[in-house]
């Protein structure tokens, strides 16, 4: 099996605008049309909806005749804005706005890495509010990494690195997927704490399949272990990936996603 690409069918861009007067920012998203349930990507940190993942969900959607939205966050991938800018908070007032925008009808969500957080938060919002136009028959979280922006970077961060944050704004964190660093900004610290969540119960109001690699340098996978001690007990699945990384991206990878948002129906 190779590595999914944007096919001749992958649907054109649309553009939404998101946001208030300076804060403004103009959000692609590929929509393709179908059945239910519909299938809502939700991407990772730095990265876009072009990568292996959400092509090879899109790919499938197209085969079974599935719905399935994909869009990039403010600073990543089509869309506009800076990365630098983004915070917890403004990236979900994105998800919320496309997921309105374009979904219908019964959804499963598949977030993968921060994209996980994003989905919990996003379940989180829609089971707060009176009426919806979709509503979520699913979620499947791939090495979810909710309160990263705690658990994973401050906590895990030397003093050095802290007091740079505090005092610079940011810090030029060094990527092991690309070239070039990316910002790690004070601001996308102080602001995630507002949408912490592991520490209390998680109501989501539907069923969760969490994938997890047990070789993930990212996100440990007690993290997914502690995860799925917050949320309810009834119908949801922890698999863990003996030889799996962050990514799971493989092909194995791909097939026991697939699987997981199949089973949603």
């Amino acid at each position: 099996m190779t590595q999914p690409s944007a096919s001749p069918s992958d649907p054109e861009p649309a553009f939404i605008e998101v946001g208030q007067d300076d804060s403004r920012r103009r959000i692609a998203v590929r929509a393709r049309d179908g059945g239910g349930p519909g299938l809502f990507w939700l991407g990772g940190f730095h990265s876009d909806m072009q990568g292996t993942k959400a092509l090879a969900l899109d790919q499938w959607a197209a085969a079974h005749h599935r719905a399935c939205v994909r869009f990039d966050y403010s600073g990543h991938g089509e869309s506009g804005g800076t990365f630098a800018d983004g915070t917890i908070g403004r990236w979900l007032e994105e998800g919320l706005a496309v997921f309105d925008r374009f979904c219908v009808g019964p959804q499963v969500v598949v977030g993968s890495s921060m994209g996980g957080w994003m989905a919990l938060l996003l379940a989180r919002a829609i089971i707060r509010r009176a009426e919806n136009r979709a509503a979520l028959a699913g979620l499947v979280l791939i090495a979810p990494a909710p309160d990263f922006t705690e658990a994973l970077m401050w906590k895990g961060f030397s003093p050095e690195i802290r007091q740079e944050i505090e005092t610079k704004g940011m810090w030029l964190r060094p990527s092991a997927y690309g070239d070039e660093p990316y910002p790690i900004t004070r601001a996308l610290i102080e602001e995630g704490r507002h949408h912490l969540l592991l520490g209390s119960a998680i109501e989501v109001g539907c069923p969760v399949r969490i994938l997890q690699g047990a070789q993930d340098p990212d996100v440990p996978w007690q993290h997914a272990f502690a995860l799925a001690q917050r949320l309810p007990a009834d119908d949801v699945v922890l698999t863990m990936i003996q030889d799996g990384d962050h990514r799971l991206s493989r092909p194995q990878d791909i097939a026991r996603i697939i699987a997981a948002v199949a089973e949603m129906g």
